[in-house]
């Protein structure tokens, strides 16, 4: 997998997770603050689109996974 590869589906895991542990009809729900959690992500999300730059996938490059187009 191709680094942005990986960022995309970390977020998506780390969305889908938050969203099950934060909606009160879940059958894992813990608290309503795990919906901070979704907003951090998508927050930082809407950042990498406009600023071109996420720090996940600098991270990553690091320890050599393939940057890919």
């Amino acid at each position: 997998m191709k680094s942005w590869q990986i960022v995309r589906l970390v977020a998506g895991t780390f969305i889908l997770l938050s969203l099950a542990l934060g909606v009160q009809g879940s059958p894992i729900f813990v608290s309503p603050w795990w919906l901070a959690f979704t907003a951090f992500v998508g927050a930082n999300l809407l950042q990498s689109a406009l600023t071109q730059w996420c720090l996940m996938e600098s991270i990553l490059r690091k320890l050599g996974v393939q940057a890919g187009s």
